[in-house]
């Protein structure tokens, strides 16, 4: 239910058409919609570092506007058709705190924009930074085969195609919606030769197939850590967070299943967020590596097939 202390700036009659006669060029919106933000105290953590930034984002995407056009553009003045549709936009988010990639249906990743909804996470892993590096220091040569597993989107498997333009991509996920999406993600970017989508309970529609490389982002937030999120987060799918007590339900059976769809020499990216330390615990005699990422971000850990098979 929403928070009436917030309905005061957006259910004064007089405020709007004060800030819709007022608010004139696209600057003064995007001014508007930090200022909001700030003042509504609305999450950052989809994508964007500060209000200003995701402000930037709303404004110019939602009037069908590149989001790094010209700093010229901000002068412009808008038509009172575009100040009502940035009005309902901020409202929207600060209010009811819907995520600025929903209310778009877009988030941006690996330099590219995909298609998202409230049906898959919002595209955000840190592993990105490892697929601008080719997976080096890890990887030294081109995997043919690619599985993206729990691919919500499927950002993070397209991603891998654009970095490795001869690998063959598998996409997997348990959502029927999810692998509806991703599949019109690959379609949009002209990818169907090379990306194709699964669906199914992790490796189970994947009999048979092995892989250079497997890269998860699967679920792995652990109850406690649910519960306490923003807000934000409750408008993503419970079923792409949530992973039982310590967060590892689905990542334990990644880690036994995955030897058999693995080649030799191949290897295991996943991530596990904040359940790092509970991976840790459960598991020490698995040999993680522990990526350190300049963009930000944590968790995420690099294992090879050898290694798994060894403990088997």
């Amino acid at each position: 239910m929403t928070d009436p202390a917030r309905l005061t700036e957006f259910s004064d009659p007089d405020r709007q058409a004060e800030c819709l006669s007022e608010l004139v060029s696209l600057g003064d919106w995007v001014r508007f919609a930090a200022s909001q933000m700030g003042a509504h105290e609305v999450f950052y953590g989809h994508g964007f570092e500060s209000g200003w930034d995701e402000a930037v984002f709303l404004c110019l995407r939602g009037l069908h506007l590149d989001w790094d056009a010209p700093p010229q553009v901000l002068y412009g003045r808008l038509l009172n058709a575009e100040r009502s549709r940035l009005w309902a936009l901020i409202q929207r988010r600060c209010v009811d705190r819907i995520p600025t990639a929903y209310l778009l249906s877009e988030a941006w990743y690996f330099g590219e924009p995909f298609k998202v909804t409230p049906e898959v996470l919002i595209p955000r892993s840190p592993i990105a930074e490892l697929i601008e590096d080719r997976f080096e220091p890890w990887i030294d040569s081109e995997p043919e085969t690619i599985l993206d597993l729990c691919t919500g989107s499927g950002c993070i498997g397209i991603a891998c195609a654009r970095a490795f333009p001869d690998a063959q991509v598998h996409l997997s996920d348990l959502s029927e919606d999810a692998i509806r999406l991703a599949i019109d993600n690959i379609d949009t970017k002209d990818l169907g030769w090379q990306v194709s989508a699964f669906q199914g309970d992790l490796f189970e529609s994947l009999d048979g197939q092995r892989y250079d490389l497997i890269v998860s982002n699967p679920p792995y937030v652990d109850t406690e850590d649910l519960d306490s999120m923003p807000e934000e987060f409750h408008h993503e799918p419970r079923l792409g967070l949530e992973a039982g007590e310590d967060g590892l339900d689905i990542v334990r059976r990644i880690l036994k299943e995955a030897p058999n769809y693995l080649t030799d020499q191949g290897l295991l990216v996943c991530e596990v967020g904040n359940s790092a330390a509970a991976l840790i615990e459960a598991y020490p005699d698995l040999p993680f590596e522990w990526p350190e990422f300049a963009s930000g971000g944590h968790g995420v850990f690099v294992i090879s097939a050898e290694a798994l098979r060894e403990r088997q």
